[in-house]
């Protein structure tokens, strides 16, 4: 008689208390993100996507920055609220902003518009007409300053 293939089982089936401590967490986060929304206008409550308790501070995330300074106004209302849900009392709120693709926002570089060579020399020979020692000086630095960046990207 030919054999059966052993049957497979999914990791979800074994007990494994790290998996039940996480879903419990996200469990609970959920919870909290719903309360939080209850409290807040409706706007404003579809902008909340998610929220986290660490070190008893309560971080919300949120998609712009101008969402940011909207939740800020419900800072009291909201710590009320959460207070019935958590084990530890809730001391203070952080508002983080998320994008879509990138996960938490990051810094963007902005390239500096540099004058043209003919500015950077007229802002050169100007400052030698400056009778003022410290503005003639800054005037020298900053010409000097935009011929080596200037010379740099070319």
């Amino acid at each position: 008689m030919p054999q059966k293939p052993p049957t497979f089982k999914t990791s979800l089936v074994f007990q494994n208390r790290t998996m039940a401590y996480f879903y419990n967490q996200l469990e609970q986060q959920h919870k909290i993100l719903q309360k939080i929304q209850a409290v807040l206008p409706d706007t404003l409550a579809k902008q909340t996507r998610h929220c986290l308790l660490r070190e008893r501070k309560l971080i919300i995330y949120t998609d712009s920055a101008t969402w940011a300074t909207q939740l800020r106004f419900y800072n009291s209302a909201i710590l009320d609220a959460v207070i019935t849900l958590t084990k530890t009392p809730v001391e203070s709120m952080k508002i983080k902003i998320i994008t879509g693709t990138l996960g938490l926002v990051s810094k963007t570089t902005r390239l500096a518009k540099l004058p043209s060579v003919e500015k950077i020399e007229a802002i050169k020979m100007d400052s030698l007409t400056i009778e003022d020692n410290q503005l003639r000086l800054s005037l020298q630095k900053l010409s000097a300053t935009l011929e080596r960046l200037s010379s740099n990207i070319e």
